[in-house]
């Protein structure tokens, strides 16, 4: 998952519940505590229960981790349960405030959260005002459960640059704990220092905005028509609602598996409500599409080198549920699943456990292979709990041979890959190593860093600055890391599901319909094995060097001498007597 949330409010504002005696709707933004462009050092509180709990957790909709006292948890909580306690924001500059979004703690073992709060205003941090209803301060109402968030309109704006939440009352059998999002518009302050660094300005010709499906499938028209040559729009099945899984393929030959050149695909919106990940492929396909065009050298060898699939939205029908109502109202699940309620980014298959148990009864790999596990036939029944669009997604895995994948996601900063699963059923956390550590050097990107913030992200509203996708583009630069080849026989032709076997990884791979095959693998020297029905097997050392490029490995496979004997005998209508046959015969004759 990239570090991230999401403003849907951009496309789909809700329209917000008024304070009584209010006739004011906010149409200001959210400041940005969820999406970091608020950062850590402008949060601040009067106390906190622990390192983990402090006001830098403070953001709407971040989640807690899954033991208690966690290095990264739910929300801010204070030190002492007492009206003294407060939250407080540095804008950096004056805002007119408008309004707050509130949340209580994301724990799975504690109730924790704000039943009412006052607001404080200031210009210096040292004098602070209350917002009053008339003479009396005003007490906002706030939650009555941790999860979903509850909007509180200001009867009219308010301009400071501090802003304080003192809660009044909390849940009675936990703490005072809070998640936060402050709505505000700067205001104009041309002397102001942080000015830079708070507005947002850009330079380039790149669609920036939040866009419903309608858009998203026009915005794929217009890069396709901007860029016939190389693109190519194409659906892999539908939703539950019958909205179309529109995908884009870039590539010099649109529509054709070239010899020798890999294939990667780009999935967002798994989880409907988290759009991150599908803004950020719609803005690499327009990316692509015009730095193709400009003549940059990097993107051009990318293009006419990999075929690329970017498929921005998995789920369409969560999106549009969620947008209805705006991320900061919508809380963490609304549009998450899809429409018939099921988790699209968990309803894969479990091959994992399929293939540990054959390791476990010692059949791999003489009875089971390592890869290509076969998926259960449970799973592909009409009756099985399977959502279509997963199925969609399966359907289009079998058929491409693709190299590599990578699937964006909002929330917190989590990396998965492959075998990431515990093999103790009953183990919540548990050391299970890929068997293929490039997947560690990928997940060291630029993008992914690992212990920390994404910081690069807290900027991904500014478009000029073309880093976030950069970064997007580094990892399926990737798929040219290691060795590629193509397996043919003594003729010269391609041999299809050839098993390529490097010594030490306990995970093989298969060539694709053209006898090509690609291997993805960090700098060294590989023995590396090929065998396939039919064929001897064949064997040589491959190296991979440092520099970005897969090197060649090819291989010429001459028939077994068994299988000659079978063609030879079928040729003649006769049965190949098999070697264990002969031993009985001889044994009769003997008797």
């Amino acid at each position: 998952k990239l570090y991230s949330r999401y403003i849907l409010l951009q496309l789909c504002f809700l329209t917000a519940a008024q304070i009584p005696g209010s006739s004011l709707l906010t149409d200001c933004p959210p400041l940005g505590l969820e999406t970091l462009k608020i950062d850590d050092f402008q949060l601040h509180a009067s106390s906190m229960r622990h390192y983990g709990l402090g006001p830098h957790r403070g953001r709407l909709n971040i989640q807690g981790g899954l033991y208690e006292d966690d290095l990264y948890d739910g929300g801010w909580c204070a030190g002492r349960n007492d009206p003294l306690q407060w939250f407080e924001v540095d804008a950096r500059r004056l805002m007119k405030f408008t309004g707050v979004v509130t949340q209580g703690r994301s724990s799975l073992w504690s109730s924790d959260w704000v039943s009412s709060y006052k607001v404080l205003l200031s210009n210096d941090s040292h004098s602070w005002v209350t917002l009053k209803n008339g003479s009396r301060d005003l007490i906002f109402s706030a939650n009555r459960e941790k999860e979903i968030p509850v909007l509180n309109l200001f009867p009219k704006p308010v301009v400071a640059r501090y802003i304080r939440i003192n809660p009044r009352s909390w849940y009675s059998s936990g703490s005072i704990c809070m998640r936060v999002e402050i709505m505000g518009c700067p205001m104009p302050d041309p002397n102001n220092y942080y000015r830079r660094r708070n507005e947002v300005t850009t330079t380039d010709n790149l669609d920036f905005r939040h866009h419903s499906y309608k858009e998203m499938r026009q915005l794929m028209k217009v890069v396709n028509e901007m860029c016939p040559n190389i693109t190519r729009i194409y659906n892999i099945g539908k939703s539950y609602n019958g909205q179309k899984l529109y995908a884009i393929e870039i590539s010099d030959n649109p529509g054709e598996h070239e010899l020798g050149e890999p294939e990667f695909r780009y999935t967002a919106g798994s989880h409907g409500n988290e759009v991150l990940g599908r803004e950020l492929l719609l803005l690499l396909m327009q990316f692509m599409c015009q730095e193709y065009l400009s003549g940059n050298t990097r993107i051009r060898r990318l293009v006419h080198e990999t075929r690329i699939h970017l498929l921005p939205s998995i789920n369409p029908d969560g999106y549009e549920k969620a947008c209805k109502a705006g991320s900061e109202l919508s809380g963490w699940s609304l549009g998450r699943w899809s429409q018939d309620g099921l988790d699209i980014h968990h309803n894969f298959p479990d091959l994992n456990s399929v293939l540990w148990e054959a390791e476990a009864q010692k059949w791999v790999p003489r009875k089971f292979h390592n890869h290509h596990v076969p998926i259960p036939d449970w799973y592909r029944s009409t009756n099985a709990t399977v959502a279509v669009e997963t199925r969609a997604l399966v359907s289009w895995m079998e058929k491409i041979p693709f190299v590599l994948g990578g699937n964006l996601q909002g929330g917190e900063l989590v990396v998965t890959f492959p075998f990431d699963r515990t093999r103790s059923v009953t183990a919540l956390r548990e050391a299970t190593p890929t068997l293929n550590d490039i997947f560690y050097q990928l997940t060291n990107s630029p993008i992914t860093v690992k212990g920390q913030s994404c910081q690069c992200i807290s900027q991904h509203k500014d478009t000029s600055d073309s880093h976030v996708v950069e970064h997007v583009v580094f990892v399926f630069v990737q798929v040219h890391r290691g060795i590629k080849g193509v397996v043919r026989d003594v003729q010269g032709k391609g041999i299809a599901n050839a098993i390529i076997a490097v010594d030490g990884i306990n995970h093989d791979i298969r060539t694709a319909s053209d006898g090509d095959y690609w291997r993805l693998l960090n700098p060294g020297e590989y023995r590396v094995m090929v065998r396939a029905e039919g064929f001897s097997v064949s064997s040589k050392v491959c190296a991979v060097g440092y520099d970005i490029g897969a090197s060649s490995c090819d291989f010429v496979l001459g028939r077994s001498n068994l299988s000659r004997i079978r063609e030879i005998m079928q040729k003649f209508n006769k049965q190949p007597i098999s070697m264990r046959q002969r031993l009985r015969q001889r044994r009769l004759l003997d008797t």
